[in-house]
């Protein structure tokens, strides 16, 4: 993931990599994208999140994701569309990857997106190796 201060990977992530890499156990793959509105506190200001987490701060929805690229050899690009009905009226300001297992293994905090019902919203979020 990038320096971004903004974006963590989990410690759950980490230990599932470090696992993977020794041969103990596979790594689940990523599936999907946690919405959430908990990524900033009361005055709107940007919540950097924690590695500890294993959960949003608030989730409201979970999405598969649409697809997923490499724009260069280490990086992975995941996508996910939001569609007009999608967490229509919501603030969005949180999102995490999450794997197969359900476990978030990656999570971004931003400013509130507001989401109208008439607009598709597309999320995308780089993992940086």
């Amino acid at each position: 993931m990038s320096e971004n201060k903004n974006v963590v990977i989990t410690k759950l992530a980490r230990m599932k990599l470090v696992k993977a890499r020794a041969g103990a156990e596979a790594l689940p793959h990523i599936v999907g994208m946690a919405f959430g509105n908990g990524g900033v506190n009361a005055d709107g200001s940007v919540i950097n999140p924690s590695d500890s987490q294993t959960e949003l701060a608030n989730e409201l929805y979970r999405k598969q994701i649409d697809r997923y690229s490499f724009p260069t050899d280490t990086i992975c690009r995941y996508e996910c569309t939001l569609t007009e009905a999608e967490l229509a009226g919501e603030e969005i300001s949180e999102i995490g990857l999450y794997d197969e297992e359900g476990d978030i293994v990656c999570i971004k905090n931003f400013m509130r997106k507001g989401k109208d019902e008439d607009i598709k919203q597309i999320y995308v979020l780089d993992d940086i190796f």
